[in-house]
C-alpha cells in the first residue's frame, strides 16, 4: 500500500470534461504543490476539496462529473481552491420536459449461483436475522417495553439459542398527532410495515397504552397479519397480540412486566424452532444509503456500491435507494434509466410532492448539505446528488415506493424518503430490507438493531481511524490498491456472509444502533 502522506501531488478528475478535480492527499496540499502535469496549487487546497483545472472567469461554469455543479462568484485561476464561498448554485432542474424511459441499459447476463443461509418466511420473504421485535402504537410505552425488553434479553433469551436478538419497536408517535389527516397514511404504514419485516418472522407482537390515536387495530387491521399454510396460501388471519398497560388486570408496574415478558415467551418460542437454510441470492433486499459524506463518497465508496447493485439485480435481488433531496438535482438521469414510462413518472410525482413539502416549510434543497459534508468537499447539494445517485448503478429502475410503502417486486427500486439517515433507514426498513449498506466519508457510528448494517468508508484515512467500525475500505480505490469492481465484488461477497449469520457487522458488534425516526409530514396537534 502506498504511503499517502509520502506521495506525490495527486488530484482525482472524474470526466474528461470536468474544469475541477478534486485533492487525494492525506491532509490536503499547500499553495506551490505541483502535480504530475504541471498544475500549480495557487491556494492551500484541504482533501476532498476542488482545484481549478483552467482558467475560470466569474460567471464561468464549475463542472464536475460532466455536470454544472455551479457558477464562479469571481474570476478563478488555474490551481485556485474552488469551494462554496466562490460558487453560485444552479437552479433546481424543472420536473417537466424530461427524458422518460430513454436510456435501455445493455442487458447484463444472470449473476446465477450464489446462495445465502436464511429464514424462509410463511408469507415468501426470507430474513437474514431471527428477531422478536415489539411493536408499539405510542411514544408513551417507550419506557415500560425497554425495561421488558432488558430483562427478556437477561432471562429469557439464553432459553432460546436460536433467537439472535430482541429489539422494541419505540418511536415518537401515536398521540397528540393528526391521526386522520392525509399525509398521516405515512408514519402508520411505516410502522405497520417495519413490524412486518422478514427478520421478524412473522411474529407480531404489540405493546399499547390504551388511550393513543394510534389503536392496535387501526395499526395493524384484519387481514395484515395472515397465517399461511405450507404452499403459502393464506387459511386464516391470525389474532393481534396486544399487551395494553392500561387494562384493568395490571396492577402496580410489574405486572405489566409480567405480561409483556409472558407474551414474548410465547414468540420465542416459535422463532426458536427455525432454522436458516440454503436461499439464492435473489431472496435479497439491500437498501443503500450514505451518510456524512465526502467528496470521495462519488469516486470511491459509492461507486462500489453501485457495482454491487447491478451484481445483485443480475443476481434477481431487490434494491433500493433514496434519499429525494440528494437526487433530486439528478433527476433527468433517473427518468431516463425508468424500466417504463410509468416508473418515470411516479419518480417525477414523488419529487414534486417533496418540492412541495419543503416548500411548505419554506426551505429550498440547499439546506440539505451539513457543515461535514463542505468540510470534506462538497460544495452544494448539486455536487452532492451526484455522487449519491451512483450508488444506484446502471440497471433500469423498475419501481417507486411511497415513503413507508413496501416493495413487492425485485430489481432496482427507489423508494422515496427524506435524506437524514435515520429517518431513510426507518423507511427502508419499512419497505422490507433485510440488509443494510452505508458508505460514509467523514464517519458516523451509524447502525440499525433490526438488520445488519453494513458500513463502508470512502478514505483510508477514516478506514484506519476507525478500524473498528468501517467494515469495507473503497479508500482503496482512490489509493491505487483496489479497483471499483475489486470493492463491489467484495461488498457482494460480504453481503452474503452477513446475510447467512456467517459474520457479524461491527455495528452488530458493540450493538450500535439508531432510534427509529418516523417520518410525519401530517401535523401536530
Amino acid at each position: 500500500m502506498v504511503d499517502t502522506n509520502t506521495r506525490p501531488p495527486l488530484y482525482i478528475r472524474i470526466h474528461a470534461a470536468d474544469n475541477v478535480a478534486i485533492v487525494a492527499n492525506d491532509g490536503g496540499l499547500k499553495a506551490g504543490a505541483t502535480f504530475s502535469d504541471g498544475l500549480v496549487l495557487v491556494d492551500n487546497v484541504p482533501q476532498g476539496h476542488k482545484v481549478a483545472l483552467t482558467d475560470l472567469a466569474e460567471g464561468a461554469a464549475i463542472v464536475r462529473y460532466n455536470v454544472v455543479i455551479g457558477y464562479a462568484q469571481k474570476a478563478l485561476p488555474r490551481g485556485s481552491w474552488v469551494h462554496e464561498r466562490v460558487m453560485r448554485m444552479p437552479a433546481a432542474p424543472e420536473l417537466v420536459g424530461l427524458p422518460i424511459a430513454t436510456v435501455k441499459a445493455p442487458a447484463l447476463p444472470p449473476l446465477d449461483g450464489y446462495t445465502f443461509e436464511g429464514y424462509r418466511n410463511a408469507d415468501g420473504s426470507v430474513g437474514s436475522r431471527n428477531i422478536l421485535a415489539i411493536t408499539t402504537t405510542v411514544q408513551c410505552v417507550a419506557g415500560v417495553v425497554d425495561f421488558a425488553v432488558q430483562r427478556i434479553k437477561a432471562e429469557l433469551l439464553p432459553k432460546y439459542p436460536n433467537v439472535d436478538d430482541m429489539v422494541g419497536l419505540e418511536h415518537t408517535y401515536g398521540c397528540g398527532v393528526a391521526i386522520d389527516a392525509p399525509d398521516a397514511i405515512v408514519p402508520i404504514r411505516t410502522l405497520r410495515n417495519i413490524s412486518l419485516n422478514p427478520n421478524f418472522g412473522g411474529e407480531v407482537m404489540v405493546v399499547s397504552l390504551g388511550c393513543e390515536k394510534l389503536q392496535p387495530e387501526r395499526l395493524l387491521p384484519p387481514g395484515t397479519i395472515p397465517i399461511t399454510d405450507q404452499r403459502g396460501e393464506t387459511v386464516a388471519d391470525a389474532a393481534l397480540d396486544v399487551v395494553c398497560l392500561q387494562d384493568e388486570g395490571h396492577v402496580g408496574f410489574m405486572s405489566m412486566i409480567d405480561s409483556v415478558m409472558r407474551q414474548a415467551d410465547v414468540h420465542l418460542t416459535r422463532l426458536n424452532a427455525r432454522r436458516r437454510e440454503t436461499v439464492p441470492a435473489s431472496e435479497l433486499v439491500v437498501g443503500v444509503q450514505c451518510g456524512g459524506s465526502d467528496a470521495f463518497s462519488g469516486v470511491t465508496a459509492n461507486p462500489a456500491v453501485g457495482f454491487a447493485t447491478d451484481l445483485l439485480v443480475r443476481a434477481g435481488a431487490t434494491v433500493m435507494f433514496s434519499e429525494t433531496t440528494e437526487v433530486r438535482d439528478g433527476i433527468d438521469q433517473l427518468t431516463s434509466r425508468a424500466a417504463t414510462p410509468e416508473v418515470a413518472e411516479a419518480m417525477i410525482r414523488e419529487m414534486a410532492w417533496y418540492d412541495a413539502y419543503l416548500q411548505k416549510g419554506r426551505v429550498d434543497r440547499s439546506a440539505n448539505t451539513t457543515p461535514g459534508n463542505k468540510k470534506g468537499g462538497l460544495s452544494n447539494i448539486v455536487e452532492k446528488a451526484m455522487g449519491s445517485i451512483v450508488k444506484s448503478g446502471s440497471a433500469p429502475i423498475s419501481g417507486v415506493l411511497a415513503p413507508g410503502e413496501k416493495a413487492k417486486q425485485k430489481g432496482l427500486i427507489y423508494a422515496a424518503t427524506p435524506a437524514s439517515d435515520f429517518i431513510c433507514g426507518t423507511l427502508q426498513l419499512a419497505a422490507g430490507i433485510n440488509l443494510h449498506i452505508f458508505t460514509t466519508g467523514r464517519g458516523t457510528p451509524y447502525g440499525l438493531a433490526e438488520v445488519p448494517v453494513i458500513k463502508v468508508a470512502t478514505r483510508s484515512d477514516l478506514a484506519r481511524r476507525w478500524h473498528d467500525l468501517m467494515d469495507v475500505n473503497a479508500g482503496r480505490i482512490a489509493d491505487g490498491d483496489a479497483t471499483i469492481e475489486d470493492v463491489g465484488w467484495e461488498l457482494f461477497r460480504l453481503m452474503l456472509e452477513v446475510a447467512s449469520g456467517k459474520k457479524k457487522t461491527w455495528a452488530e458488534h458493540w450493538k450500535l444502533h439508531n432510534a427509529l425516526v418516523l417520518f410525519n409530514p401530517a401535523p401536530v396537534t
